[in-house]
């Protein structure tokens, strides 16, 4: 019980990291905002899910390609999941952080 409480704290710290990463390169980069006034963190969560998405999309692609097994569900925390889709949700959390954190290390 312990670990999974353990397990899911580091899930939700990980994707408040990656939006905060987000929000801090979107202010890093100015990008000017539309007419309607949206907050960083809607923005930055908004895109997150779009970059899961593509980078979903674009393993089913590659898999289904190269006609590579991949296991139907894998269980995490003992809750099923898909693979793909837990690699993809990876992948657009790191993203973010690994960016942030090059910023910080190579502009100071």
């Amino acid at each position: 019980m312990f670990v999974k409480i353990m397990a899911a704290l580091l899930i939700v710290g990980l994707v408040f990291w990656a939006v905060r990463s987000r929000v801090f390169l979107k202010r890093l980069r100015k990008v000017e905002q539309d007419s309607t006034v949206s907050s960083p963190a809607s923005i930055a969560l908004a895109e997150l899910v779009a970059v899961a998405g593509g980078i979903y999309l674009s393993l089913v692609l590659v898999t289904s390609f190269l006609k590579l097994s991949v296991p139907n569900k894998v269980t995490v925390l003992s809750m099923p999941l898909d693979p793909v889709a837990l690699f993809a949700i990876a992948i657009a959390l790191l993203q973010p952080i690994g960016t942030a954190v090059y910023y910080r290390l190579v502009k100071k």
